[in-house]
């Protein structure tokens, strides 16, 4: 019998696994729990020194007395064969009371510049590694959100909050300051968005502004590049200097914005503009031709610039292929069109001369080398998920993670499974067992294969049975697969005694686009169906799972999915959980912020289209709701408003089904406090083990 696929990618890369014990000790170690969960270590953004030899890169730890993460910077040394890995264990740069982050080397390789707010606001700071304090370069008066550095050194890229009809800074902390001091607390709007993801608009845009740096190290005064295109560079809310690059003599930047007008909640028409490093000129829009998403701007070492491209408006799931633009002529050319493949994170190699990408791969998320020349690709890790990736003299480091490891660096050479450079978290893992992770596939919906997932109990022993954690994905165009998850991690369940099964189901990336693009219009169509055919499959293939005693949990579109088997598959589960689920499509539709999702999703506008929205609408349902829910939520939720929720549980009280509502005033679509991530934890779990008898 061969080994399953999944197995195989974990035997591949053992040594970036956790340590496994011996047999004579493996009675000892604990179950993984929320509580380690928030304890890890998060290692994150490595960077290459400009000699390719060392990696900086920035490690969160969470202060739970604070309630909160904090991150310093660290280097370490590669050594010279790929397969040592590293010449020195790494070392602390920054240790301060106040978060350092954003790790950006000079380019004379001497020191580090980084964002901090140790000065009292986010600016950018220069660390030598020669040794010495930390030194302050940008004075500005409004806080630094992203930043980068010219490949000169003598300039820099930074974005900031501001009023886009102020003529200067000053302009904007005048006009902040006299808000602040107004009696009246109103907001008055003339269009959408009026909020966005957690946060009410207050008029202000993030710009791009680039300074030159003096003799002296400090940055003199900023010049706006972008204030002749009104929209926020980087966009929000997740953006940051993935959106911006300096040309390979720092003369030029090219950024990715969409235009902040009217039409913004229901556009997704990103454009790259080419403007110069000292604003001398107008930006230019280099993809006006194109109505669709462009993004991540890359420049080669020849000066040809590559970069993302979507082909459909509207629609933030659509394939992104690469685009290659000409530095010698101008001709634009798509490189990966016959890729079925969507690319997550765009870069260029150590010499510059080859692009690097990453992409949901049949579960994994895989790193691959593009030619310029052809478009042909050659994957270089193709097993668990590459996060984050900085090309080096001896390979690529990557940050690299599956189900059973949390993220840790690794350096991958062509040719040789990839070296381990970091351990942050082995004296926690060492004392906890994680649950094996095994893919499988079977037949789903009009016969497509479509691949799941299983995660063994801690403790597991052969011919007993498990309660079955069921969890279904949100997004709903993501992968629940061979990742480490700081939300919904199967191992704190596996930790907790149950079997975990999740399905990637149709909708999901990483199968080939026509895949991805199957649930759109469709909810609660084929995903049930592959829901309902994955839970058979695992259960005919494992037998330690017990069907008896399952519980489904979801959030976002899983919390709008088990919504919909409370109605539509009513006597599976012993209970449900429910986390920022959507109730109802119509309300939906008139109180979300970004309108392109939910349009794209139902073929148009609800007033345009009512008969789409209402065709999977959990809210025509209730009257055969009859599981126990757990239903969650935040306040400052404005993807999925939590007058969802409230809905949800309003219908569950009233008709008398066993029902518990857990609200966070000071959350956002995900529960991100230290304090608030276990107390969610500890309210997810009690309902499981309430509704299926488990106990430790």
């Amino acid at each position: 019998m061969s080994m399953p696929p999944l197995l195989v990618a974990l035997a591949v890369l053992a040594v970036a696994a956790t340590t496994q014990p011996a047999a004579a000790d493996a009675a000892s170690l604990k179950g993984f729990t929320a509580n380690d969960l928030v304890r890890l270590a998060r290692v994150s953004d490595p960077q290459i020194s400009p000699d390719g030899r060392r990696v900086a890169y920035t490690l969160r730890e969470t202060d739970l007395e604070a309630d909160r993460g904090r991150t310093d910077l660290w280097v370490l040394e590669l050594a010279a064969r790929p397969r040592d890995g590293v010449s020195s264990p790494p070392r602390r740069l920054t240790q301060h009371p106040a978060s350092d982050s954003t790790p950006r080397w000079a380019p004379d390789g001497l020191g580090l510049y980084f964002l901090s707010s140790r000065g009292g606001s986010s600016q950018v700071w220069y660390l030598a590694l020669a040794g010495g304090e930390p030194q302050q370069v940008t004075t500005l008066p409004l806080d630094v959100g992203s930043f980068e550095v010219s490949p000169r050194g003598d300039r820099l890229a930074v974005s900031m909050e501001v009023f886009p009809d102020c003529a200067d800074l000053k302009c904007t902390v005048d006009r902040e300051a006299a808000l602040g001091k107004q009696k009246a607390s109103g907001l008055i709007y003339d269009q959408l968005f009026v909020r966005h993801w957690d946060t009410w608009k207050d008029g202000r845009l993030s710009q791009l502004f680039t300074l030159p740096i003096a003799a002296d190290g400090k940055a003199d005064k900023p010049v706006n590049v972008s204030r002749a295109v009104r929209a926020d560079v980087p966009s929000k809310p997740f953006g940051g200097d993935e959106d911006y690059a300096f040309s390979r003599d720092g003369a030029r930047i090219v950024f990715s914005a969409r235009l902040s007008d009217r039409s913004e909640p229901w556009s997704t028409n990103f454009d790259l503009y080419e403007v110069a490093a000292d604003g001398s000129d107008a930006p230019r829009n280099l993809t006006a031709d194109n109505p669709a998403w462009d993004a991540q701007p890359v420049f080669l070492a020849n000066g040809d610039l590559a970069w993302l491209a979507m082909a459909r408006p509207g629609f933030e799931a659509d394939r992104f292929k690469v685009m290659l633009r000409s530095a010698r002529d101008g001709k634009v050319r798509p490189l990966t069109g016959d890729w079925d493949r969507s690319v997550g994170h765009l870069g260029a190699s150590f010499d510059g001369k080859r692009l690097l990408a990453t992409a949901d791969d049949i579960g994994q998320v895989a790193l691959f080398e593009i030619d310029p020349a052809t478009g042909a690709r050659s994957r270089l890790v193709g097993e668990g998920q590459v996060q984050a990736f900085a090309p080096a003299v001896q390979g690529v480091v990557i940050a690299w993670a599956s189900l059973g490891s949390p993220p840790d660096l690794h350096l991958a050479a062509r040719g040789q499974p990839p070296a381990r450079l970091t351990s942050v978290n082995a004296a926690l893992l060492s004392a906890r067992e994680l649950g094996a992770a095994e893919q499988f596939s079977f037949s789903g919906a009009d016969g497509a294969k479509v691949h799941g997932y299983v995660v063994k109990p801690q403790g597991w022993i052969p011919g007993k049975k498990y309660p079955i954690a069921f969890i279904v994905h949100g997004g709903p165009q993501v992968s629940f697969a061979n990742h480490w998850s700081w939300r919904w991690n199967p191992q704190v369940y596996a930790g907790a005694g149950y079997g975990v099964v999740f399905i990637d189901f149709h909708g999901s990336p990483g199968y080939g686009q026509a895949f991805t693009d199957s649930i759109s219009q469709d909810w609660g169509g084929k995903p049930l169906v592959d829901l309902q055919k994955g839970l058979d499959a695992a259960l005919a293939r494992y037998d330690w799972l017990d069907g008896t005693r399952a519980c489904s949990l979801g959030a976002s579109y899983g919390g709008f999915m088990q919504n919909w088997i409370a109605g539509n598959w009513p006597d599976r589960f012993k209970c449900i959980v429910n986390h920022a689920g959507i109730f109802d499509q119509r309300t939906m539709y008139y109180t979300t912020e970004e309108l392109w999702f939910t349009e794209w999703e139902n073929g148009g506008p609800y007033y345009a289209n009512p008969q789409v929205h209402e065709k999977f609408n959990p809210a025509d349902h209730v009257t055969k709701w009859k599981t126990p829910m757990l239903v969650i939520h935040g306040a400052l939720d404005y993807r999925v408003p939590y007058s969802q929720g409230l809905a949800t549980f309003t219908a569950l009280q009233r008709q008398g089904v066993e029902s518990r509502l857990v609200f966070f005033p000071d959350e956002n679509h995900w529960i991100l406090k230290p304090a608030n991530s276990l107390l969610w934890h500890a309210e997810v779990i009690g309902w499981l083990d309430k509704h299926t008898g488990e106990t430790r």
